[in-house]
């Protein structure tokens, strides 16, 4: 499969065609490795007593996201590769780690350790093939990566206004 070109991403994400699905496992392998990099430049960015910080009370605290994130990591690429998660069923970091920078660093960067080696053991033509989710929700292995990626860009996005209301500078976007 050939690499996409910068204006053919723009293009198919504009007409609503999930990239992941188009896109080879190494493509996939290093999008996820950046977007570890750019997670844990997050993580660090926040001080140490922001980790149980909540912009509002509806909310949940700055290592609620980060720990929701890498519980989602977990299922997505899990369910994408077939790879069971080290933590069993059922098992929830935002409920079972201690909200702290270190336990929170750790367990977020478990999960993307989980995500790059689970898709690295996938084929490119696996990520074509339909995996069904519930009973009602059926997308391609390609589509549920697309997903997961999505779901922590959004999380990690959130936690932007958490790390500049406690008075720290969040990282610069790391698109490459």
């Amino acid at each position: 499969m050939k690499k996409i070109s910068l204006v053919t991403l723009m293009v198919m994400l504009f007409a609503g065609v999930s990239a992941f699905a188009q896109i080879t496992k190494d493509q996939a392998v290093a999008e996820w490795t950046r977007a570890k990099a750019y997670t844990k430049a997050y993580l660090d960015a926040m001080p140490a007593d922001g980790y149980s910080f909540k912009a509002t009370p509806e909310v949940r605290t700055f290592a609620g996201q980060m720990l929701h994130l890498a519980d989602a990591n977990y299922f997505f690429v899990g369910t994408a590769s077939g790879k069971e998660s080290p933590l069993g069923k059922n098992v929830s970091l935002e409920k079972t780690v201690a909200q702290t920078k270190d336990a929170t660093t750790k367990a977020v960067l478990d999960s993307y350790d989980f995500a790059i080696a689970a898709i690295q053991g996938m084929k490119d033509a696996q990520l074509g093939e339909m995996v069904a989710v519930g009973d009602k929700i059926k997308a391609t292995k390609g589509q549920m990566l697309a997903k997961g990626f999505e779901h922590q860009t959004h999380h990690r996005g959130q936690t932007t206004i958490y790390i500049r209301l406690k008075g720290a500078i969040p990282p610069n976007e790391m698109l490459f």
